[in-house]
């Protein structure tokens, strides 16, 4: 990885997060590894949501009061905070409870244009159509177009992935086809750290006027990310991965795409007008925020937007690029552990997945445990790329800008202890 971005300050961003001065299990040093899982917030998110709460909480879109008119451009201000951050237009941003509510809303919204109008004709999906999928993607950009298929229809198919742990595009041609309707699909893996090559995926997709769909939940927090310049249809992500609260998540959409898609969730906040016979819906994004939004989270999901722009999202992947690759080194030196993935860092992220021969995922993420070392182990919400692989279960390890070299160290040098707690060394 070529950069010339300036080194960063770890040292200075660590002191902006409180939960990494503590300890756990009696007194050991907290070494936080699971990022790609759920990041640690500043102080400056957390205190931007308690300012919040405490001097303008009130009902956005609503009220007739300071309070509300308060909230309501801290809300609608965020979004063009978060539209800015990833490239788009601010009427392109939809705020959703999280990710997997961004896919659903696309795969649900799909399967209702049977009964749209015609200016959704383009997302009617039906026998003959065909959906397609990766063997890398997380269960939540998976199993929604697996219902999607079974409602309509359509033929799901995916791509497959190599031992090495790349999308398998050499049947690109065949697989991205006339018949396809969308093409669904991760920017980064989050278990093997892949970074799949979207635009190729994306301009394929374009010539057979099938939609793209991009889980950018491992990509957007760790580095710059456009997703005009990527070329996608739809892009979803979660506030909680990158330094913001749970409870908020992100989803993009192109304007004229978003016009003509039938609405998910209805009710409150996403009409036009209402008879008791019928109703219309309001444009977008409103159309797909019914409802009391998650106001306070979306303020504080700003917030980390406004963190992670002050320091730089070339320094946070150069920075991450560094650990990915002492990761790489350390975890390799050890006989006995297979990394699952690419074993070099490039085009790969910062999530190191790993076993441990003789020892189950499980039993071996309670050691790193007692030496305070958190990770995450299991299938990580990816059975069918687990199986593809060949390990039941891993241990991932996952980096993010406020994790160190030494801690690098101390995740190789507890896999070592486990190893000899175990017997297996």
């Amino acid at each position: 990885m070529t950069t010339t971005a300036t080194p960063l300050d770890v040292v200075g961003v660590r002191a902006d997060f409180p939960i990494l001065g503590r300890t756990v299990r009696e007194g050991k040093r907290l070494v936080y590894l699971d990022s790609g899982a759920t990041s640690q917030r500043p102080r400056q998110v957390l205190d931007a949501e308690r300012a919040f709460l405490e001097t303008a909480n009130a009902a956005v879109h609503r009220g007739a009061h300071q309070l509300a008119e308060e909230a309501t451009d801290a809300y609608e201000g965020a979004r063009q905070k978060i539209a800015d951050f990833v490239g788009v237009d601010y009427g392109e941003i939809v705020f959703t409870k999280n990710a997997t509510e961004g896919v659903n809303l696309v795969a649900y919204a799909m399967g209702n244009a049977a009964t749209a109008g015609p200016e959704a004709e383009r997302f009617r999906v039906g026998p003959g159509d065909e959906i397609v999928v990766t063997e890398m993607e997380h269960h939540a950009n998976l199993v929604p177009w697996q219902q999607l298929a079974a409602r309509t229809g359509a033929t799901l198919r995916w791509f497959g992935v190599t031992d090495e742990g790349r999308l398998d595009l050499s049947d690109l041609d065949e697989l991205i086809n006339p018949r396809t309707k969308v093409v669904a699909f991760t920017h980064q893996s989050n278990v093997l750290g892949t970074v799949n090559p979207v635009r190729v995926l994306a301009d394929a997709a374009r010539e057979v006027g099938a939609l793209t769909v991009l889980d950018a939940c491992q990509s957007v927090p760790h580095g710059p990310v456009d997703f005009k310049a990527l070329g996608v249809d739809f892009a979803v992500f979660s506030g909680h991965k990158m330094l913001g609260p749970s409870g908020i998540g992100v989803l993009y959409g192109r304007r004229e795409l978003l016009e003509a898609l039938p609405p998910f969730l209805t009710g409150g906040s996403m009409i036009e007008m209402v008879q008791m016979a019928k109703s219309t819906f309001a444009p977008p994004p409103a159309r797909f925020e019914a409802g009391v939004p998650m106001t306070s989270q979306a303020v504080a999901l700003g917030a980390a937007v406004d963190y992670l722009n002050a320091i730089g999202m070339d320094r946070v992947a150069a920075h991450e690029h560094q650990l990915t690759e002492a990761a790489l080194r350390g975890l390799s030196a050890i006989p006995g552990v297979r990394i699952v993935g690419p074993l070099d860092a490039v085009d790969r992220g910062g999530a190191v997945s790993f076993v441990v021969e003789g020892i189950h995922a499980h039993d071996a993420g309670q050691v790193l445990d007692s030496l305070g070392v958190a990770v995450r182990v299991g299938h990580h919400c990816a059975w069918p790329l687990h199986r593809r692989m060949d390990a039941a279960a891993t241990v991932r390890a996952s980096f993010y800008l406020y994790n160190t070299l030494d801690e690098v160290t101390a995740l190789v040098d507890a896999v070592r202890e486990a190893q000899t707690f175990f017997g297996v060394r």
